[in-house]
């Protein structure tokens, strides 16, 4: 059998289509890429570890009443998923200062955000994926008024989950990513994937800046031991899981 001809790859997926034409599959690379791909690397086991995390993570949003693209996982490196028509922007949900947030405003870092912020990129390469006001956003008609209001809700239901998930294992979560699209039904779900690619996590047991980080963030920084980073990650997720808190 043929492998079918790829709809899309990106830094950390490759689309495929499928038999049925509004269930896409999701391959799982482990490319791994930072700085808008200017660094570039592999991280050994990565796609079967995000694709594993993102699996058990939609599951437990899907539970809470979140909509996502999810399916299900027919091999460990693939997700099927709803076909979406993903709506331009990046958002970030940021609630403790790290990363851009400190270089661009001197905040310093690990300072506790309240409320949390919630921030929007343009998803465009070409630009570097700029920080957008509310303002640009409708301007250059990236989603309409109502699909942002809806956008920004989403947001921060999933940053209470996802805090309180990641919490009860012992990790921190400290500003995630989140991509979202709409299905042919016009349904806004959330799609992309979660993990340690798209989020900056803490080890609570740690108090040492570079010990603690659980993340891409070790990619990026060259502090090493990036595979097992992601794998304790998969760890606490998988006994959190199957052992939830009573």
């Amino acid at each position: 059998m043929s492998t079918p001809e790829k709809l899309y790859e990106g830094k950390a997926k490759i689309i495929y289509p499928t038999d049925e034409p509004e269930i896409l599959l999701a391959y799982f690379k482990d490319d791994a890429t930072a700085f808008n791909a200017q660094k570039r690397g592999t991280i050994q086991g990565k796609g079967e570890i995000n694709n594993a995390i993102s699996s058990h993570l939609f599951q437990c949003l899907e539970a809470k009443g979140v909509p996502t693209h999810y399916i299900d996982c027919p091999t460990p490196n693939e997700m099927r998923v709803k076909r979406v028509k993903i709506v331009p922007i990046e958002v970030i949900v940021r609630n403790i200062a790290a990363g851009s947030l400190c270089k661009q405003t001197g905040i310093p870092a690990g300072t506790i955000i309240e409320p949390t912020l919630v921030e929007f990129c343009y998803k465009n390469d070409e630009l570097g994926d700029p920080l957008l006001t509310r303002e640009r956003l409708l301007l250059m008609k990236l989603a309409t008024p109502e699909q942002l209001e809806k956008i920004t809700q989403l947001s921060l239901q999933i940053n209470q989950i996802l805090s309180e998930f990641f919490n009860e294992c012992g990790i921190t979560l400290v500003d995630f990513k989140l991509e979202f699209g709409m299905t042919s039904e016009g349904q806004l779900v959330l799609a992309d994937e979660i993990s340690p690619d798209t989020c900056r996590l803490w080890d609570q047991s740690e108090t040492d800046p570079d010990r603690r980080v659980l993340d891409k963030d070790r990619f990026r920084r060259d502090l090493g031991n990036v595979e097992s980073a992601y794998q304790q990650v998969l760890k606490r997720v998988l006994e959190h899981t199957s052992n939830p808190p009573q």
